[in-house]
C-alpha cells in the first residue's frame, strides 16, 4: 500500500467530505422537487426530484470510492461500486422513460403546469450549489492527481447543465404561459439522463 503524505490525507478526507454533502443536498432537493413538483404539476421539476434520488445512488457509489482510493489509490473498483454504477445506469434509463412516457399523456391530454415558479427558485439554487461543488472536487482532484474524483467533478457539471435547463424551462412557462415550455425542459433532462446512465455504465466496465 502506498503510504500518503498529511496533505494527501487532508485532501482525501475533504473530497469524502465533499460526497457526503452531495449526497445529503440531493436527497434534500429530491424531495422538496418531487412534492412541489407534483403539487404544481410540472413534470420538468418532478423529473429533476427523481433525478435527484438518483444522483444519491450514485453519490453513495462515490463516496465508497473515496473512502477506498484514501486507503489504497491503486486498488480497483469493488463489487459494491460496479453494482452501484450499474444500478444508477438503468435507474437514468428507467427515468428518461417516464420522462418521456409524461411527456406524451401531457401532450395528448393538453396539460399544463399551476406554476413553474418554485422551478426557477430550486434550479437557481441549485446552479450555485453544484458549481460551487463542480469546482470544489476539481480542485481537490488536482491537488490529489486523481483522476476519478476529476472524473466525479465533471458528472457534477451535468447536473448543473440540467438545473440550467430547468431554470430556462420554468422561467419560459412563468413569462410567457408557452404550454410545452414545462415539456421542453423535461425533453432535456431526458436527454441528460440518457446521457448520465450511459455514462456509468461505462464506468462500471472500467478497473
Amino acid at each position: 500500500m502506498i503510504q500518503q503524505t498529511p496533505d494527501e490525507r487532508v485532501f482525501y478526507n475533504k473530497a469524502f467530505l465533499l460526497s457526503i454533502f452531495t449526497i445529503i443536498y440531493n436527497i434534500i432537493e429530491g424531495v422538496v422537487s418531487m412534492i412541489l413538483g407534483f403539487s404544481d404539476e410540472t413534470l420538468a421539476l418532478f423529473g429533476f426530484g427523481v433525478d435527484s434520488f438518483i444522483e444519491v445512488m450514485s453519490g453513495i457509489g462515490i463516496a465508497v470510492m473515496i473512502f477506498r482510493i484514501r486507503r489504497n489509490p491503486e486498488s480497483s473498483k469493488s463489487k459494491f461500486e460496479r453494482r452501484a454504477l450499474m444500478t444508477t445506469g438503468f435507474a437514468f434509463y428507467l427515468l428518461s422513460a417516464g420522462l418521456l412516457a409524461g411527456i406524451v399523456l401531457n401532450i395528448v391530454s393538453h396539460h399544463k403546469p399551476v406554476t413553474t415558479l418554485w422551478g426557477v427558485i430550486i434550479s437557481i439554487i441549485s446552479i450555485g450549489v453544484m458549481t460551487w461543488l463542480m469546482n470544489s472536487k476539481k480542485r481537490v482532484g488536482k491537488q490529489l492527481d486523481s483522476g476519478p474524483i476529476i472524473a466525479d467533478a465533471n458528472c457534477t457539471k451535468v447536473c448543473v447543465y440540467m438545473s440550467v435547463v430547468l431554470l430556462l424551462s420554468s422561467l419560459i412557462y412563468e413569462i410567457t404561459g408557452f404550454a410545452y415550455a414545462d415539456l421542453m425542459g423535461a425533453a432535456g433532462l431526458v436527454y441528460f439522463s440518457v446521457s448520465e446512465g450511459k455514462e456509468a455504465f461505462e464506468k462500471a466496465k472500467q478497473r
